[in-house]
């Protein structure tokens, strides 16, 4: 005679309650949400391009008028591709930053008298790109330019 089969009863199966699996796609959907913030955070950005390598491939070029930029403040601009900011601490002063965060690699943005990231509110500084505040470990890369007539050009 042969032996019987045993048939699984519920407790020993993979089974999950209908509040299991809800709990299960929340922490999923967190996941996916939270990786997404991330990719947004370095998406459109090459961290392995450095401020000096903008400068060399793009000396001479000009990036923004002069008069964009406010005294005391910073706009956002591209060089060769890669985002940067140009800074005027004084009527007669400009300098200009990766715009890339030495954080994570974010996109920072011109604040209110400093570059802010946005993603883990690292504050720089608009003179030397220093760090004031936040978890960044380095200043922003600087990029070499000088005003040319009505212009910021990369030096």
């Amino acid at each position: 005679m042969s032996e019987p089969t045993a048939v699984p009863r519920p407790a020993d199966t993979a089974c999950r309650s209908r509040r299991q699996v809800l709990h299960g796609a929340g922490a999923l959907a967190g996941v996916v949400v939270g990786g997404g913030v991330l990719a947004a955070c370095a998406e459109g950005t090459d961290p392995d391009r450095s401020a000096d390598d903008v400068s060399t491939s793009a000396a001479g070029q000009a990036v923004v008028a002069l008069e964009d930029v406010p005294v005391g403040g910073a706009v956002s601009a591209e060089v060769a591709g890669v985002p940067v900011l140009v800074t005027r601490p004084a009527e007669d002063e400009v300098h200009a930053f990766s715009a890339v965060c030495t954080h994570q690699g974010c996109t920072v943005t011109p604040g209110d008298g400093v570059l802010e990231c946005p993603c883990h509110r690292s504050v720089f500084s608009l003179t030397d790109a220093s760090v004031q505040s936040g978890p960044a470990p380095e200043p922003l890369g600087e990029i070499a330019v000088e005003i040319s007539g009505a212009d910021v050009v990369v030096s």
